[in-house]
């Protein structure tokens, strides 16, 4: 059986930050495999700008973005596999691949870290009323099909959940002629960044209508047209709200789903909430030896924080396998409550009160002068006043070593007046 010192699950921007910072860290070792035909993920067909800021502190498109770390990761010399797709992930830590090339091959990794990325919630999973006929994409299809592929979906647009990748595609199609008639949010919120509303929707007239929905796709063939309802505070559609709009098009924006089918095969502890892995302050998984990052682990606004978090990931790898595996010890599980959706890590380690530790989290709604608590034992660790929160947004805290040792049993997150 071959082995590799660290096998990282994902060529995307999670990925190759990993296998970067890994090899950084002082392992030689790194084997990244990718089931695409090229490096870089999604970043590829995300021609718009505005990636990078954080990281490269300059404007990016996304495959700018990506090709930096793409000559990151080859200027290292770190092998890595394309059109190879990963079948099974075992608790033991042996990934079973397949490629056209080698056929079936069995791999043992002395650590894995897993970047598989996220997948978007198709219309199945929807419920629509109405038959199935042409026109109907997920943003990111048709997203591919445009900026890859070179072909114009539609011209007559309806957009159904309002994520940053339907936001970015109603500016896209209507720079390239077509007529976007109005994106409907379930929600009574967006689930997307307010720049990209902003940039996307305000600077080119496009209708944002909250708490709307669609209720029925007219059309056999071929879409004609869509009916939108207003919906109430239950997300249930309100009689007497119908409005029709006729499109050729729609496009589906509804929220997007980590890619854990090799998690769960491995035996990995998922969270019910994020979709992802429950990880500690480390980034391991509940199976020892086996790291989360990235998308995979829980949806990021930006791709910075991927990047920044996939390179810690890289580092505890690589620092697990010199070490030869490492005691869990202790650890002091963090719980959200009262607005705090849920953070990441799920846990932390007693034993990491000489590092500082970043928690993420997001928030079930939109907020303004909140007060972010962090408690444990009834006693407060730490309070940070926020002026506006929203879910599209992802928060973020750092604690001490000198919060965490105040800490008399679990963490919990979450908001006050």
């Amino acid at each position: 059986m071959e082995y590799h010192d660290i096998v990282i699950i994902g060529g995307g921007p999670a990925g190759l930050a990993a296998a970067v910072s890994a090899y950084d860290a002082g392992c030689r070792d790194v084997l990244v495999i990718e089931r695409d035909e090229r490096l870089g993920g999604i970043l590829n067909q995300c021609i718009h700008n505005g990636f990078g800021l954080h990281t490269f502190k300059e404007e990016l498109t996304g495959p700018e973005y990506a090709e930096r770390y793409i000559r990151q990761a080859e200027e290292r010399g770190i092998k890595y596999m394309l059109r190879t797709i990963v079948a099974d992930v075992s608790p033991e830590r042996e990934i079973l691949y397949v490629n056209r090339d080698e056929g079936a091959v069995r791999v043992k990794a002395g650590a894995i870290v897993l970047a598989m990325g996220c997948r978007e919630r198709p219309r199945g999973a929807l419920g629509i009323h109405g038959y199935r006929p042409a026109g109907i994409y997920t943003a990111g299809t048709a997203q591919r099909l445009m900026n890859i592929e070179g072909y114009m979906v539609g011209r007559e647009v309806v957009i159904l959940g309002s994520g940053d990748i339907g936001l970015i595609m109603a500016r896209r199609m209507t720079l390239e002629g077509a007529k976007v008639k109005v994106v409907a949010e379930l929600m009574p919120y967006s689930g997307g960044l307010k720049r990209n509303i902003v940039q996307c929707l305000d600077d080119y007239g496009i209708p944002l209508r909250l708490s709307h929905t669609v209720t029925k796709i007219h059309g056999k063939r071929r879409v004609e047209g869509v009916t939108i309802s207003e919906v109430g505070p239950d997300r249930r559609p309100l009689p007497g709200t119908e409005e029709f709009y006729s499109c050729d098009t729609l496009l589906l924006s509804c929220g997007l789903i980590p890619e854990n089918e090799l998690s769960k095969q491995a035996g990995i502890t998922l969270s019910r909430v994020t979709g992802g892995p429950e990880v500690d302050d480390g980034l391991e998984t509940s199976a020892e030896g086996v790291f989360a990052c990235g998308n995979v682990l829980h949806v990021h606004d930006l791709v910075d924080f991927v990047s920044e978090e996939a390179a810690r990931a890289g580092r505890n790898a690589a620092a697990w396998v010199a070490e030869g595996g490492s005691d869990r010890g202790g650890e002091l599980p963090v719980t959200a409550e009262n607005g705090v959706t849920y953070t990441v890590p799920q846990r932390i380690r007693t034993d990491a009160h000489d590092e500082k530790i970043t928690v993420r989290f997001r928030v079930n709604g939109v907020y303004r002068d909140k007060y972010v608590a962090v408690r444990s034992g009834g006693a407060e660790i730490k309070r940070l006043k926020r002026r506006i929160m929203a879910p599209g947004e992802m928060e973020e805290l750092t604690l001490t070593g000198e919060d965490l040792g105040k800490c008399a049993g679990g963490i919990t997150v979450g908001l006050e007046d």
